[in-house]
């Protein structure tokens, strides 16, 4: 054999694999341009919008919040008036909790979620795009509505009857009430979506005991979103109705209930703490496995720990009703619930600890999230134990201990979570490593801001000071924590600044990142980083739980997904073995002039009840371009159907 025909023979396996990813790129890449941004279903690309989009509404909502400690910084100020404190108090709600919270936990799952899976798409890529069109024109509109002075002014939940005709004229109520439906119909878009990914697209091998525990974290809050959401675009939609058209649901006078409005709203608004706080869950045990170089302890307590989190969540909405006279049975019923649901989340603790105390832990800035978490949220959980008893609530109900509470659980058990996975998973979607030094000045400044802002809120609590007041009188005692509570407040805004300047500058100038440059162990590092448009050339086949820890030489792989169409492989629900090959939806504008048109219908109902009938006669166009079969996709169909069997081959 010549040298020549050798080195064919060497480079032969090469050079076919170099020619399958140039056709996989020619397959699944977008168009160019402008037209391509706008049709694109590629998930890598929706989740960074979404990421981003969550970011921004993030920003400006915490700057409703400085103004607001500006104001509460010295007795008897006048920065803002009753007024505009009301709107910046009830938007900075509102947006945290339905335009950042939420979506920014699904604009990671978006993300992380199939590449996780080790599938090339997630299902459903149209309405996960239509999801995030809608979800940034209702937050538009939002925000537009604010500047135009017809911001939301009846806190993040309006109340009725505050929020109902009587005593809220004008159309401030209708765009929270509308908001609400914007916010919730991506949200419910996405969760299905989610679901179908990690029931049917994961990867041959990755059955539901090998499913990482980050999966089973968002799979968990994709069913609450499912029976949680309901309630309050009910409630919304009633109220809305009560406004424009006359309805009498919550109205007292007519045989309407006003704790009706109550009980819709907290039979989402509580479940909505755990649909945000257990992603972040999941982003700890990817942390914490990663950075205590061994696999979590006690992976099916940790499992049952989730479920059991996001069962025991819907049984808890009516502690926050305790001041409204419902019966004392009622009352003691959940007040077990309240403080049951501790134990699962103790479990976790526990397990992570553990992990970490067997492992042999790194302590870079996503650990150091971590950490910090769980210093913050079991100070939190522990004054949710507190507020759980009925006696203790009454007295601090509506006081700024309530405040500090709901802060230390919500920014101390969400946001340094996520914080800590958006350093993570930054080489993945950057390709570019975070820098470590201003990583870490970022976290202290977090760290020691978040608890300077809020731990005087429960003394201040205790000493009387009610939420939502926009200023109060000297002497009563308050001066001291308030300052503090601000200075607090500019010192984790700090905080965010540098961590976000760091990515910044690191996303321009940071060293190159490897395909799995923190050492983990599950798929979304078994590609490149950042991924290529097909996320994988070859279908991962899994064997274990921690698969590119078990599989250091090389990773298995199916073949026979087609290269010359969109295909992801759909696999059983419980044993992950393979079943069908489907097509992957094409890019379109479909997704985008429906979620047009919708958004002409919501925001036209709010001025007129003709933009309903009207309006969903754009609508119905809108989708049946959406769904209408084009000769191409017949065509690939019917060649999916007739292509070759899949077949295991190695790495």
């Amino acid at each position: 054999m010549s040298a020549s025909e050798a080195s064919d023979l060497r480079d032969g396996p090469a050079l076919d694999e170099a020619v399958t990813r140039a056709r996989l790129e020619h397959t699944w890449r977008r168009p160019e341009g402008l037209w391509g941004w706008l049709v694109t279903v590629d998930h890598k690309e929706i989740g960074r919008r979404y990421i981003a989009t969550a970011l921004g509404f993030f920003a400006l909502s915490g700057l409703l919040a400085l103004t607001m400690r500006l104001q509460l910084a010295l007795p008897e100020s006048h920065l803002v008036g009753p007024d505009l404190y009301g709107q910046l108090f009830s938007m900075h709600g509102s947006a945290m909790m339905f335009l950042f919270a939420v979506p920014v936990m699904e604009a990671v799952a978006i993300y992380v979620v199939p590449l996780m899976c080790g599938t090339r798409n997630i299902a459903f890529p149209r309405l996960v795009a239509f999801s995030y069109w809608i979800y940034l024109c209702g937050g538009l509109f939002f925000f537009i509505s604010f500047a135009g002075n017809t911001g939301a002014d009846r806190g993040w939940f309006a109340y009725v009857p505050l929020s109902g005709p009587e005593y809220s004229p004008g159309k401030r109520v209708d765009t929270w009430a509308q908001m609400i439906t914007f916010t919730e119909v991506a949200a419910l878009a996405v969760s299905v979506a989610l679901i179908v990914t990690i029931l049917k697209q994961r990867a041959p091998g990755m059955s539901l005991d090998r499913m990482p525990l980050y999966l089973w974290a968002i799979l968990v809050t994709s069913f609450m979103v499912l029976f949680a959401m309901p309630a309050v675009m009910l409630a919304s939609s009633f109220l809305i109705m009560d406004r424009l058209i006359d309805t009498h649901f919550f109205n007292q006078a007519e045989g309407g209930s006003a704790l009706l409005f109550q009980h819709l709203f907290w039979f989402f608004g509580h479940p909505e703490v755990y649909i945000i706080f257990i992603p972040a869950l999941g982003f700890v045990s990817s942390i914490v496995a990663t950075f205590a170089r061994r696999p979590v302890f006690g992976h099916l307590p940790m499992v049952l720990a989730l479920i059991a989190t996001g069962i025991l969540g819907f049984g808890l909405w009516v502690h926050h009703m305790f001041a409204t006279g419902l019966p004392r049975l009622g009352n003691g019923f959940f007040t077990a619930a309240s403080i049951m649901i501790a134990i699962p989340s103790g479990v976790q603790i526990f397990c992570w600890l553990a992990t970490l105390w067997d492992g042999r832990p790194v302590f870079k800035t996503p650990l150091l999230y971590v950490l910090g978490f769980v210093f913050i949220f079991v100070l939190g959980g522990l004054t949710g134990v507190m507020v759980a008893s009925v006696p203790l609530d009454l007295q601090v109900h509506d006081t700024y201990f309530v405040v500090a509470h709901f802060h230390y659980v919500l920014i101390g058990g969400a946001v340094f979570p996520l914080l800590g996975a958006l350093h993570y998973h930054f080489p993945k979607i950057t390709g570019r490593m975070p820098g470590e030094r201003l990583g870490r000045l970022g976290f202290l400044l977090t760290f020691v801001g978040f608890n300077l802002a809020f731990f005087p809120m429960h003394i201040l609590g205790l000493s009387g000071m009610p939420r939502r007041v926009y200023t109060y009188p000297s002497g009563l005692g308050w001066d001291g924590m308030n300052l503090l509570a601000t200075i607090g407040a500019f010192t984790l805004a700090a905080g965010f600044l540098v961590f976000f300047l760091n990515l910044l500058l690191s996303l321009r100038r940071g060293a190159p990142a490897g395909d799995n440059p923190w050492g983990a162990s599950t798929l979304e590092w078994a590609t490149s980083s950042p991924p290529p448009v097909h996320a994988f050339a070859h279908v991962p086949l899994v064997r274990s739980r921690e698969p590119l820890w078990e599989e250091r030489e090389s990773l298995p792989v199916v073949t026979g997904l087609r290269v010359d169409a969109r295909e992801v492989l759909v696999t059983a629900t419980v044993t992950a073995e393979p079943r069908v090959r489907e097509p992957s939806p094409e890019p379109a504008i479909w997704p985008l002039l429906t979620a047009l048109a919708t958004t002409g219908l919501f925001i036209g109902s709010i001025y007129t009840p003709w933009a309903v009938v009207w309006g969903t006669v754009p609508v119905a166009v809108t989708l049946i371009g959406w769904f209408w079969p084009t000769k191409r996709e017949q065509r690939k169909e019917k060649a999916t159907e007739h292509a070759p069997g899949l077949a295991e081959a190695g790495a």
